[in-house]
């Protein structure tokens, strides 16, 4: 087929609910037909070898749930300097069976005011010290010989105060002034105010900015420096759509929408989850089906998980490819320091009931903090109240509860609310830090054994699992952005350190930690490409063990049954299990009975049927 046909097919597919949904937001024809000219135009522009790779998953659309999937998020100045050098590090990458790169932020943004660069002040250019867009495109090209998937950031909500939209409204141009939410005075936004929650209460108090440069007011949920971009002007739709396609086109396999509930704003509402905000990405499948159908929309929705689901949209009418399972990560980091699964199980029983053509991102860590956005109602039937939780929690995590070996900081520290968010890499939670500063052998040993029974959890769901970079290796906190100027103030850069390649060499020495974790986290990974019952086509429940501090996951296939048994206790624990049958140890081959399985201490069991 030729090319102008494969395109013309795919916008008739599309083309009247497309429309239908545009002109119920906008009631614009010209703008929706200037919109569709643009899709045949970066259509066109798209390169030959993504355009057949375009075509090769359309014949296979389920390519990215298969269990051979693994992901890795790094910072690529943390990682390897710059573009160029993450190429070279590919070989790295595949050794860990790497096979999809998250790339954090890389546009342009203000140095000190990028907010980790989620405020881009330029969507069509990278930081000139980490490279160029032929360096990223040069990039993608190289990942894509290799087999792996390449993923990138695209912030939807929000431009930095220095993107050139920002600069113009700033100096009074009504043209761009209508791209964002000015007012004159104080008499809307104190309306907005009124039932908008705040983002960052202690940092960015308020949901908007007076520039008294410019004599108005303007909308900034997260940071005065991030201006909320206005969804009711079609043109910001169409703009930031010919964005999404440009970044398309360099390679990219995975946009991670960010931000995605906050698009849409809406004055008497909270302006989260409004019904617009699925209509636009819902338009934005749509819009990728026509330009790049191989590219997949990751959306970033930090709420529980049955409030995330509608993101995915329905089967007739989808929207995210794929979403963050954010809550489950701190439900675990919960489990871990109450020891008790209660919350946990009643999560995952919410999850798995959840239809399977649901691809959720699974992990353990990520760039982020981690807020406590826990079930508080079933802790309270527990006898668990919120602020002391919260606060036993980050004193659990940071160390200053007796018996707790886990080392970390807390980030947006609220002393009325005890909101407090908490920072630390995986390995630091897990007690390796604080072990090997100790020179303790058995505490390293424990915590290196709660490190990779973890990482067997998150490789047992159904999904995506996905490492933050260093977690391989057990990589540890860095206190060394305590003397950056620019980074002191926020302490989420404890886990952003750089990549320690000098101890990355440690991962052959099978005695070393960083070679413990590794071969540890390797052989999982492996065991979870090879097993078919990780097939995303599994029936997956909880199984009730009678053992409050122990969690077991059962996956199900028509030939074969898995057992996933995890211990949280500090103790040995027993599982009690009456199957019949025969079931394997896939880490070490021997049969076992499951009557009465004794789980040793943060350790656990993937065992599977005969």
């Amino acid at each position: 087929m030729k090319k102008d046909e494969i395109f013309k097919k795919r916008l008739e597919r599309h083309h009247d609910e497309l429309r239908w949904l545009y002109m119920e937001l906008y009631q614009n024809g010209d703008m929706f037909a200037e919109l569709c000219d643009n899709l045949y135009r970066y259509y066109s522009e798209r390169s030959a070898r993504l355009r057949k790779r375009d075509e090769r998953r359309e014949k296979d659309p389920g390519w990215f749930k298969r269990n051979d999937m693994l992901g890795m998020m790094l910072y690529i100045d943390n990682f390897a300097g710059n573009l160029k050098g993450v190429q070279k590090k590919l070989p790295y990458l595949e050794s860990c069976g790497v096979n999809c790169i998250h790339l954090m932020p890389f546009l342009d943004s203000p140095k000190g005011r990028s907010d980790g660069g989620y405020a881009a002040a330029d969507f069509r250019k990278v930081k000139p010290e980490l490279g160029t867009m032929d360096d990223l495109s040069a990039l993608a090209d190289a990942c894509h010989e290799k087999g792996m998937n390449l993923c990138m950031d695209f912030v939807m909500n929000h431009t930095s105060e220095d993107h050139e939209w920002a600069v113009r409204a700033r100096r009074g141009e009504g043209e761009y002034m209508s791209r964002y939410f000015f007012y004159s005075d104080d008499t809307i936004p104190k309306k907005y105010e009124e039932t908008v929650p705040q983002v960052f209460p202690t940092t960015a108090p308020g949901n908007f900015t007076w520039l008294s440069d410019a004599g108005h007011y303007v909308m900034t949920t997260f940071y005065p420096y991030q201006w909320d971009l206005n969804y009711r002007n079609p043109r910001v739709f169409n703009e930031m759509m010919y964005n999404f396609l440009f970044l398309a086109n360099q390679g990219m396999d995975i946009i991670r929408i960010d931000a995605v509930p906050y698009i849409w704003k809406e004055l008497g509402t909270q302006c989260r989850n409004l019904p617009q905000v699925h209509t636009i990405v819902r338009m934005m499948r749509m819009i990728s089906e026509v330009v790049c159908p191989s590219v997949l929309l990751l959306g970033e929705v930090v709420m529980e998980p049955e409030k995330v689901a509608p993101y995915f949209g329905t089967v007739e009418k989808p929207e995210c490819h794929m979403l963050y399972n954010v809550t489950t990560m701190a439900t675990i980091w919960n489990t871990v320091a109450t020891k008790d699964i209660r919350l946990l199980r009643r999560q995952m029983d919410i999850v798995y009931t959840l239809p399977k053509e649901y691809t959720f991102l699974n992990y353990l860590r990520c760039h982020d903090d981690i807020g406590w956005g826990l079930d508080y109602a079933a802790l309270k039937e527990w006898g668990m109240e919120e602020i002391p939780h919260k606060r036993f929690l980050n004193d659990y995590f940071t160390g200053r509860m007796a018996g707790s070996v886990s080392r970390g900081e807390l980030y947006n520290d609220d002393p009325v609310t005890c909101d407090a968010r908490f920072c630390g890499t995986t390995a630091s939670m897990c007690g390796i830090e604080s072990a090997e500063f100790e020179q303790d052998d058995d505490k390293l040993d424990d915590a290196i054994s709660l490190d990779i029974m973890l990482h067997a959890y998150i490789l047992c769901q159904s999904g995506i699992p996905m490492l933050y970079s260093g977690d391989e290796i057990g990589q540890v906190n860095d206190y060394s952005y305590k003397d950056d100027p620019d980074k002191a103030a926020d302490s989420r850069y404890i886990h952003r350190g750089k990549f320690p390649w000098e101890l990355e060499q440690k991962r052959s020495d099978a005695t070393s930690m960083q070679g413990r974790v590794f071969r540890g986290l390797r052989t999982l990974e492996e065991i979870r490409r090879a097993e078919k019952v990780f097939e995303s086509a599994a029936d997956v429940y909880t199984y009730d063990v009678h053992n409050e501090s122990v969690l077991c996951i059962m996956r199900k296939t028509e030939e074969e049954t898995f057992f996933g048994i995890f211990n949280f206790s500090g103790q040995d624990e027993t599982a009690w299990m009456n199957e019949s049958g025969m079931f394997e140890d896939l880490l070490t081959g021997e049969e076992i009975v499951l009557d009465n399985v004794t789980v040793p201490r943060h350790s656990f069991y993937w065992l599977r049927s005969r």
